[in-house]
């Protein structure tokens, strides 16, 4: 590798930072303009800040930073981008602690618009000075960048608090971001059944992220290819006169899932529901399976174009009691 080689693969990996950073905060901007949880950008922000930005950083400080602080115009440079880096972490720290999303919104916009400017300056300013140096190696300042980024995480002077960080949030940001890699490989079922099976286990410990998880389970299903559900009328598939109805048409989309869940969890072994909804309840079939699977029946009754009709039924177990329905004369 040349000088010039090592130039541009440091030119390289800072456009590579800057481009993730600038798209984690947008998204983390976008979630809180939109009224929506944030708690997942921001923890999706501040990972990436603390194992990519700040190792990064603290290689920086110990490779080509003093070689560029060695010659004497470049002294108080490199002092000013030293004292950068103590303010970046100060920023991802303040932004881990963050209870609103208007607080996160701004510590986020903060360490953008600083780590931009810092590596506009390490790009235009530091680079041409260690490359105008006969004396000063690149291709080993590079490798001991390399070296150096596993070991920061000692580096006391860039230690971060992220006690304030969620982690679960974290954890479900990255889970969220494999199913839909899978559904783009065209892996739709497994991604939705991976997302349902997260949204049933995070259901009562953790409701808001239950709800992130809900929204990400129906765009991965309108992702996928639709399996078109043949209409069959009542009378000739499915008894339902004498199944209780249950229409959630009216209801807020925050309030269906647990009637419909309450309501199948009301059943007696063997009993049916039918459920009535605006558009085809398919999210609900896998969150179905992820909480009940092999314990109910889902039969289409009716599917669209403007009213989706679903038989609901609790599966009698051996030597449980089955409930029939009183027949009127």
């Amino acid at each position: 590798m040349t000088n010039e080689e090592a130039v541009e693969a440091i030119l390289g990996h800072h456009r590579q930072l800057v481009e993730d950073v600038t798209r984690r905060v947008s998204e983390l901007h976008d979630a809180v303009t939109d009224g929506h949880s944030f708690e997942i950008e921001r923890a999706r922000l501040v990972s990436y800040l603390v194992d990519e930005v700040l190792p990064h950083a603290g290689a920086e400080e110990h490779s080509i930073y003093p070689a560029a602080a060695a010659r004497p115009e470049m002294s108080d440079v490199v002092d000013a981008m030293v004292e950068e880096h103590r303010q970046l972490a100060s920023d991802i720290e303040q932004l881990a602690r963050s209870t609103t999303g208007a607080e996160a919104d701004r510590y986020a916009r903060s360490v953008a618009q600083l780590f931009t400017s810092h590596v506009v300056t390490e790009n235009e300013v530091l680079l041409p000075a260690l490359v105008a140096d006969e004396e000063v190696s690149i291709v080993q300042l590079l490798g001991q960048m390399h070296r150096l980024t596993e070991k920061t995480s000692d580096d006391s002077s860039l230690a971060v608090d992220v006690a304030g960080l969620d982690h679960e949030a974290a954890v479900l940001s990255q889970l969220l971001h494999a199913a839909t890699a899978l559904a783009q490989l065209g892996e739709s079922d497994q991604a939705c059944a991976l997302v349902a099976t997260t949204w049933a286990a995070l259901r009562v410990p953790r409701p808001d992220l239950a709800e992130l998880a809900n929204r990400s389970l129906h765009r991965l299903v309108r992702m996928g290819s639709q399996e078109a559900v043949v209409f069959r009328p009542r009378d000739t598939v499915v008894d339902t006169s004498t199944t209780p109805l249950l229409d959630v048409r009216t209801l807020a989309p925050a309030q269906r899932h647990e009637i419909i869940f309450s309501s199948y969890e009301a059943l007696d072994q063997g009993a049916a529901f039918l459920l009535v909804n605006d558009h085809d309840p398919k999210p609900l079939r896998y969150q179905f399976e992820a909480e009940h699977g092999g314990a109910f029946t889902w039969d289409y009754v009716e599917s669209g174009p403007k009213v989706w009709r679903v038989r609901i039924g609790r599966i009698a177990t051996a030597g449980e009691k089955v409930s029939v329905p009183a027949h009127h004369a």
